[in-house]
Order: C-alpha cells, then structure tokens, then sequence
C-alpha cells in the first residue's frame, strides 16, 4: 500500500470545524450553583457527537479513495458549507435552531454516502468496490432515521436523530469483514486524526490565555497561565512522541480503534480545557472541580493508552503494571485533594507532573 499524504484542502477542510468544537466546549462553561448541571454535560456529549462523526464520515472516505481529482475537491468544498450551516446553528438552545443544524448534518453526511455510490462508477474491482458499495448503501438508513426527525417534537425528534447516528456509527463495526479487506491507510489516518486533535489542543490554549488579564497584572494570574501552558504542553508532548516515533504505521487494519478511541481523546481534551478556566475562576465548588477535572484526565490517559497500544511496536507496547501505576498517581493526588484542600494552583501541579511521567514513559 503506497504512502498517503494530506492535502492542503483537508487541512482547510479541518480548520472549517475549528469553530464547531469550540463551540462544544464553551457549553461545558454554563454553571449554575458551583455545578456544571447534567442538562449541560449531556448537551456537550449530543452536541459533540454529531461534529465528530461528520468529521469521521469524510475523512475515512478520503482515506481509502481520495484522490485529487476536481469533482472530489467540489464535494469537499460543498461540505464545508454544510458544516457553516451547522455550525452557525450550534446552541444550548437546540430547539430553536434544529432544521439549520440538521440540514448541516445530514448535508454532510449525504454528500459523504453520495461520493462512496460515485466510487462504484469507477474502475475500482474486487474488495475496495465491496466496501464502498457497503458504505454506500448501508449509511443510509441512519441518514433516513435522522430525517425522520422532521416529523416529531420533544425529546422524540433527538431519540430520532440520535438513532439514526448510532445506526450509522455501527455499520462500519458490523461491516468490518468488508473493511478489513481494504484496509486504512495507517500513516495518513494518524496524521489526520492527529491534525484534529491539535485543534483541540488549540482551543485548551485559548481557555489559557482567557484567564490572562492584564488589568491585574497580578503574579497568581500569571503563574497560572504558565502552569497550565505548561500542562498542555505536557499532553501535547505524550500525545505526539506517540504519533511520531511509538507507533507502526505500517499496521494495516480497518482503523476502528483509533476512530471510536478517538471520540473519547477529543471529548477529554474539550474537558479539559473547559476545566482549565472553571479551575480559574474559581466558579464551580472545590469537589466538583476535583472530580470533573481528574475525571477528564483518566478518560484521556485510557483512550489514548487503547488506541496507541495497539498501533505500538510489539516490544514497547504498555504492560499491566503501567497502567496501575498511572491509574495510581491520578488517584493518590484525588485522595490527597479530597483530605487536604490545595490551592488551584497545586492542582494543576500535580497534572502536568502526572503527564510528564506519562510522557517519559511512553516515549522513551
């Protein structure tokens, strides 16, 4: 399988959807009485989902039929207006705005599903034909579930919607056996996934520097802008030594692992970032903080140890033991916390000292 490089338009196609993340994330920063109420994490999870998979649905066509051919480049750029429509009708307030984001949804995901049936005009044969005939065909169904919405109100016009997402997020798991026959491109997989995931690690910078302010001028402002830099820094570093010198890009299989593993990684990565400013601002109750927070980061330490563990060279691959040891350190800082109650400060001290030993011993 030859090498796979990313185009100037994918890139352009993923910084399109910089906006539509940052948006998930700005819902976790609603707080009412020192919580982030359920109402709000549930939102975000709904929210993020249908931004993911949109995202998912184009990148993995382009990865096992791109090409830079011109009515290509039109599909992408005809999606891009889509994700605009839904992205400009993202809110709190779904209702109101739900035929702009549907139409932005299923915009996507129409012209995802469309250029899959145009591949089977191609000269493509064998197993590439059979799997783009499957995901041709068989992402419609929850296309459909998803328009069906149309017809309902309440909370059955979601259930329809989410339905229809589901559906469309299990046929490429129970397609596998057509998927593993034409398989990813690992290297150009990585690096797309990795590009998204840097957007993420944008929007973590920007909720650092939104705690800056000037008009202090204080040192605890200050060092706390260093220190969280610091932390995202540290995540950054874990994150992409992995990428770069951990994994075999030569594994060949149908991707699955870092696709759904990657839901998990980006969801952590906009909690965390959320938690970056709550944990400033001082806004949410001290526990809540503490569980919010150490919760996010557990997530993203198991996420990323699945999806990379089964990419990494067989001899460098994580044992047991490691992973008790992480789960280990996030918990002794938990209890201590819970016991004594530290400033903020400290807090985010001990997560980038968590993270710079799970940097170390993952990529060295």
């Amino acid at each position: 399988m030859g090498e796979k490089k990313v185009t100037w338009l994918e890139l352009f196609y993923d910084l399109i959807f910089v906006a539509a993340f940052s948006k998930s994330t700005h819902v976790l920063l609603h707080v009412e009485a020192g919580y982030i109420h359920l109402e709000y994490l549930l939102k975000f999870i709904l929210i993020f989902i249908p931004i993911w998979w949109a995202w998912v649905g184009q990148t993995m066509f382009i990865n096992r039929f791109g090409e830079d051919f011109w009515h290509q480049r039109m599909f992408l750029i005809l999606q891009m207006l889509f994700v605009l429509i839904m992205t400009s009708s993202l809110s709190v307030d779904f209702d109101q705005y739900y035929i702009p984001f549907l139409t932005g949804y299923v915009g996507l995901r129409v012209m995802t599903a469309v250029q899959y049936l145009v591949v089977l005009r191609s000269e493509e044969k064998g197993s590439r034909r059979n799997t783009a005939h499957y995901l041709g065909t068989r992402f419609w169904f929850g296309i459909l579930i998803s328009v069906s919405s149309l017809f309902f109100d309440s909370w059955i016009r979601y259930a329809a919607l989410y339905a229809g997402i589901i559906v469309e997020m299990i046929v490429p798991l129970a397609g596998r056996k057509h998927l593993m026959k034409s398989p990813t491109h690992t290297g150009h997989l990585l690096e797309r996934f990795g590009l998204l995931t840097l957007i993420l690690f944008g929007e973590s910078v920007v909720s650092t520097l939104s705690v800056l302010q000037p008009q202090k001028g204080d040192w605890d402002s200050i060092s706390f802008s260093i220190l969280a830099f610091t932390l995202i820094v540290s995540i950054w570093w874990q994150y992409y030594d992995n990428v770069e010198k951990k994994v075999d890009k030569s594994v060949q299989t149908a991707g699955q692992t870092v696709i759904y593993g990657h839901l998990f990684i980006l969801m952590s990565l906009s909690m965390i970032a959320s938690s970056i400013q709550l944990l400033y601002l001082q806004e949410v109750h001290y526990s809540f903080i503490l569980y919010y927070l150490f919760g996010s980061v557990f997530i993203y330490f198991i996420a990323t140890s699945l999806v990379f563990h089964k990419y990494r060279y067989e001899h460098q691959r994580l044992r047991i033991n490691h992973l008790g040891l992480f789960t280990a350190i996030l918990a002794a800082f938990l209890a201590i916390n819970l016991i004594l109650v530290v400033p903020n400060i400290i807090i985010l001290a001990q997560l980038t000292l968590f993270f710079t030993v799970y940097a170390k011993l993952t990529t060295t």
